[in-house]
């Protein structure tokens, strides 16, 4: 089973979050923050959106950060996705 998202929305898969800091201190589970930086996994194919045409910019297998608040949570096969705008990733993080 895949998720094939639509119009102009991004399947992604949440990096894992570092336990410890830069400074060698382990942070326990309530302290740490959830991660904004994902994976794509999934692009739909953009298209007329609400009008408007949307070319996709992002393809898959790009590392983003998205906005922290974004998106849909969605748990297919125990692996855990977040469903996106395109529009509520705000940067490509390039090697």
């Amino acid at each position: 089973m895949r998720l094939v998202p639509l119009g102009d929305k991004v399947v992604l898969k949440q990096l894992v979050a570092e336990e410890t800091t830069k400074s060698g201190i382990v942070l326990p589970g309530q302290a740490k923050e959830k991660p904004q930086q994902a994976e794509v996994v999934a692009v739909g194919p953009g298209g007329m959106v609400d009008g408007k045409e949307v070319t996709m910019q992002v393809k898959v297998g790009d590392k983003v950060i998205y906005s922290k608040y974004a998106g849909t949570e969605v748990k297919l096969e125990e692996e855990e996705f977040i469903v996106v705008k395109q529009n509520d990733i705000v940067a490509i993080v390039a090697d």
